[in-house]
């Protein structure tokens, strides 16, 4: 193994029984053949299936395996086999160096002891003696921002502070393999881009596997993807863009609808792009800095008294990324009654690659909300990068001046 490659896996997989009693059952079955030295059938039993099947990669120092995948995908359940907290059915797992984790919340804490005495409990669990974490543990508490709370007993801590203490001591105790599932969702923004920048910092040393459906800080730390469906390794590879894409692709954002009044209906909202019309299904792709026209009929059963059309942008998360407010300014109409036809031309947009939705909503100054249709229709943005945020300027840059210091 070279002695950069931190983690390799090879043809890991774990299989699970959906029922309980029959799960305890094979257990004990197996457990019974490795006693009497016998292998284990590879074959799946009645009830069982696959959460990990055939997954292979290799991530060296300096590097970060960004794991995406639906829920159920079989992130988590990889991230515990690397961590040995469950055994693999089938494959192998070889790592080097100091391995830290934070998989679950309170995951390795004992929750009577207080943080202080969990502090020592997990460096020992790494193989530090108590004098070097004597030297590690005022940085410890400085980032997990808990002085008060130190010698507290855990189990009174919040979430959010279970998270800066477990992070805290996962990343300050340098390990050589960092390990970390969707866990810093839970703490506040502050305390996570604080959190990132240790990252980008500890990456130079170590290797980094990290599973979220946050894709935009997947993309901003990741130098390599696995997209990971029912267990299987579907999509690996290095250009992290196009994984991202491949995920975005794979699954659909899910339209849904609010009805207010009932005197407008949303008939149908189409984008037109390259002379070609699309509705939602389509699975339209337009390129970075493209640009579309939508479409918008609605029917107006009663009078309408100056209506206003509002359009909302919405990445994958359901984040809202831009919105349209100006339809008043535009469409001077005081009435509208029957069936009426818009549309609106947006010359470039500069979204960053992934997955949009376009949500709508129809007011008047008598009614307020006539209908509210969520993520109508959804389309795809294709690029050469893919940022942290949704939006990517492209701006004409020039070098205004350089002056050489003096040697």
């Amino acid at each position: 193994m070279n002695t950069d490659t931190l983690v390799r896996v090879e043809g890991l997989s774990k299989k699970f029984c959906r029922d309980l009693k029959r799960s305890m059952w094979y257990g004990i079955q197996d457990v019974g053949s490795e006693v009497m030295g016998l292998r284990r059938k590879p074959d799946l039993r009645t009830g069982e299936f696959w959460a990990v099947n055939d997954v292979n990669f290799e991530l060296r120092r300096g590097e970060c395996l960004g794991l995406i995948g639906h829920n159920g995908a079989g992130k988590s359940t990889l991230l515990k086999m690397l961590n040995g907290l469950i055994k693999p059915d089938r494959g192998r797992i070889t790592m080097q160096g100091r391995v830290g984790a934070l998989i679950e919340l309170g995951t390795g804490f004992n929750p009577i002891l207080t943080g202080r005495e969990n502090i020592y409990n997990n460096g020992a669990v790494l193989g530090f003696t108590q004098k070097e974490i004597n030297k590690k543990i005022d940085a410890i508490v400085d980032f997990a921002e808990i002085g008060d709370f130190l010698d507290t007993p855990v189990q009174n801590y919040s979430s959010g502070m279970k998270v800066r203490l477990g992070f805290a001591v996962a990343a300050q105790m340098e390990p050589d393999v960092l390990l970390i599932d969707e866990v810093l969702a839970v703490g506040d923004m502050g305390f996570v881009l604080k959190c990132y920048n240790l990252i980008d910092q500890i990456l130079y040393n170590s290797a980094l596997i990290l599973v979220s459906h946050n894709i935009p800080q997947i993309a901003r730390t990741a130098t390599q993807i696995m997209l990971l469906d029912r267990g299987v390794g579907i999509v690996h590879t290095s250009d992290v863009p196009a994984g991202i894409s491949a995920y975005y692709q794979r699954y659909e954002i899910k339209n849904g609808n609010f009805q207010g009044t009932g005197d407008v209906d949303l008939l149908d909202l189409r984008l037109v792009h390259d002379g070609e019309t699309h509705r939602n299904g389509s699975n339209l792709t337009i390129e970075y800095g493209d640009g579309m026209e939508i479409e918008i009929d609605v029917l107006c059963r009663e009078k309408i008294s100056e209506p206003s059309m509002y359009l909302a942008f919405y990445d994958q998360s359901q984040r809202g990324v831009a919105e349209i407010m100006n339809f008043r300014e535009c469409i001077q109409v005081q009435d509208l009654l029957g069936k009426a036809s818009f549309s609106l031309k947006l010359p470039s947009l500069p979204f960053t690659q992934g997955k949009y939705s376009i949500s709508i909503s129809f007011s008047d100054t008598s009614h307020g909300v006539l209908f509210r249709n969520q993520s109508v229709i959804s389309f795809n943005v294709h690029g050469k990068s893919h940022g942290w945020t949704s939006v990517q300027f492209s701006p004409e840059w020039q070098m205004k001046q350089m002056e050489h210091l003096d040697e």
